[in-house]
């Protein structure tokens, strides 16, 4: 159960890859195993039938799972356990033909790969969320003049509309990399001990097949148990997602202090207070981007480190995957969720930019011209994105 880290996470993705989502989602492939296999002929139907609907409702302690683990080096031998003793508690002779050809890390990555779809969902829905926002704020100040900063000190005019199209921009960008990337990840992982499937003899691809089609997962050409580049690929994508989010809050945090002014974050009771200063007004939803765009690069990094296990089957590499897999798009979800809340309600304050202009001696301001059209761009880019192929949100 999640407790203080939900300070730092979204609790819908964090919940999406929960020990107990993964305990269900390690029992779901148990069951659609003995489905599948039963429709090649290979395990009776009416076995297939027992353990498809104790894995449906069955119960599992994980605390006790993990300090089995321990020894076993895996979660899915004391995971397999308790399963098999409520299967045979239902048939003894179903309870023998659970998890008949598969291995541990066909379990367990599969799992993993189900808990991760429904946390890409949640992330591209965020993600959609803050490019809408911002989208909206592009338009309607698209004529908003307010002076660019470089290096931290006055520049030329520009619009905020512009200011807000360059963060869609780089928002676009980074949403259709993650979808493509956790589309791309949502495929099987099932090879058996030696990762060709030879138990299931010259039924081996009827079986995967029908084992993907009852998890709604594709087929790779094979399996990827000893090769991890999805997992990391899809994990470095959510980092950068978390890495657009960070970058609007930097820039919302700055424009919001009280020295510039241009900006405030939406007042909402609770949000921003201080615990001894009550006249402070903190940007309390951009620092939530920021700590996530802070942590999840040393995250992806844990992923990027394991693209290299020994041989056929890894020694400390994916066993652990999962975990570094929620606290990392976790995070991402909480960047998201945080610019969201503060994008649908930001103030802008066009007066104080005005002021600048005038100080920094360009207070005809920004009109139409390069900008104009870059917004434009811009938001059909944000539209193409959208429209890109991959887990719809």
């Amino acid at each position: 159960m999640a407790g203080l880290e939900l300070t730092y996470s979204d609790e819908a993705c964090w919940s999406a890859l929960s020990d107990e989502e993964l305990l269900k989602a390690m029992a779901r492939f148990e069951g659609a195993l003995a489905r599948a296999s039963a429709s090649a002929g290979l395990l009776a139907h009416g076995h297939a039938d027992v353990i498809e609907r104790v894995c449906a409702t069955a119960q599992f302690e994980a605390l006790r799972i993990a300090r089995e683990a321990r020894g076993a080096g895996t979660l899915a031998v004391p995971f397999l356990e308790q399963l098999r003793r409520q299967v045979e508690a239902a048939s003894p002779e179903a309870a023998a033909a659970l998890h008949k050809g598969a291995t541990t890390q066909d379990v367990v990555d599969s799992a993993v790969v189900l808990c991760m779809k429904a946390a890409a969902q949640r992330l591209l829905s965020l993600s959609q969320g803050t490019g809408n926002a911002l989208a909206g704020l592009a338009t309607k100040h698209a004529m908003t003049p307010c002076v660019a900063r470089t290096l931290l000190q006055p520049a030329l005019p520009v619009t905020f509309g512009w200011k807000a199209a360059v963060w869609l921009s780089g928002l676009a960008r980074c949403h259709a990399a993650f979808r493509a990337a956790s589309a791309a990840t949502c495929v099987l992982q099932f090879g058996g001990p030696e990762g060709t499937l030879r138990s299931f003899g010259d039924k081996a691809e009827a079986v995967e097949a029908a084992l993907a089609r009852e998890l709604g997962l594709a087929v790779p050409a094979t399996p990827w148990h000893s090769t991890r580049d999805l997992v990391a690929r899809v994990g470095c994508e959510a980092a950068m997602l978390a890495g657009a989010a960070g970058k609007i809050a930097r820039d919302v945090s700055l424009l919001m202090q009280p020295e510039v002014g241009e900006l405030s974050e939406p007042s909402v009771p609770g949000r921003g207070g201080s615990s001894s200063m009550a006249h402070k007004r903190n940007p309390s939803g951009s620092l939530l981007a920021l700590e996530a765009s802070m942590r999840t690069p040393g995250l992806a990094a844990i992923l990027l480190g394991q693209l290299t296990p020994e041989l056929d089957r890894g020694l400390g590499q994916w066993q652990s995957q999962w975990m570094t897999l929620r606290e990392l798009l976790a995070a991402a979800g909480s960047a998201l969720a945080a610019m969201q809340e503060v994008l649908q309600g930001l103030q802008v304050h066009p007066q104080a930019m005005h002021a600048h202009l005038q100080r920094a001696g360009s207070d005809a301001g920004a009109r139409g011209g390069a900008g104009a059209r870059m917004i434009e761009r811009s938001l059909a880019a944000w539209q193409e994105a959208l429209s890109a192929p991959g887990t719809s949100p």
